[in-house]
């Protein structure tokens, strides 16, 4: 389990392919990952991944094939910055919302716009990867982007937007961020499961959402 509350960013040190997956090495900034186990978690940009092999501040995660096509992992290269947040522990805060690490899909950032401290970046929800996450998406709702917690500031058929502030800007790789970046996608649990319960109810009732 993970609270969306990105602990700071990591680089990628090796991104080597092996067969259809890929390993890769992450280099974590001094001492934040003290303790950790092998065959713990850690989110990467979002995605729960689990700790192969362990040196100093460099953590080994084999990605699979499934993981590589639904989400950016798959497109990072030695050098890249990733978000990264440990496995919470029972008793932890959470100052974000509950998340896995399992991502639905991806999307693509189309329009980055700065008002003032604040930094406003557009994504496209278009279907992705035969997944479609824009019946789960509302204004004001929460929704997890790389890793990070966050509210929709925005939304349109085809695209949600969020606000963020120099505080996020800071921990985040969302600074970095350039036009048609795919940034993970994964949809709050809660919201899924109601959203899902109130279709199937209404489809028992002969009743069909447009």
């Amino acid at each position: 389990m993970f609270t969306g509350i990105v602990q700071g960013t990591a680089a990628v040190k090796t991104a080597d392919q092996v067969g259809r997956n890929k390993r890769l090495e992450v280099v974590f900034p001094a001492g934040v990952m003290l303790g950790q186990q092998l065959g713990a978690s850690v989110a990467i940009n979002g995605v729960c991944l689990t700790v192969a092999e362990i040196g100093h501040d460099v953590l080994t995660f084999d990605v699979i094939d499934t993981t590589l096509a639904l989400t950016n992992i798959g497109l990072l290269q030695v050098g890249d910055t990733v978000n990264f947040e440990r496995a919470a522990r029972m008793g932890d805060e959470i100052g974000g919302h509950v998340m896995s690490g399992h991502i639905m899909t991806s999307v693509a950032v189309s329009r980055i716009e700065k008002i003032e401290e604040s930094v406003h970046i557009r994504f496209t929800t278009d279907r992705q990867h035969e997944v479609d996450a824009r019946r789960y998406l509302f204004d004001k709702g929460y929704v997890g982007l790389n890793g990070a917690s966050l509210t929709i500031s925005a939304i349109g058929n085809d695209w949600i937007e969020v606000s963020l502030i120099p505080e996020t800007l800071r921990l985040t790789t969302f600074g970095m961020l350039s036009l048609g970046d795919r940034v993970n996608l994964e949809i709050d649990a809660h919201t899924q499961a109601t959203v899902d319960t109130v279709e199937r109810i209404l489809k028992q009732r002969g009743i069909v959402l447009p």
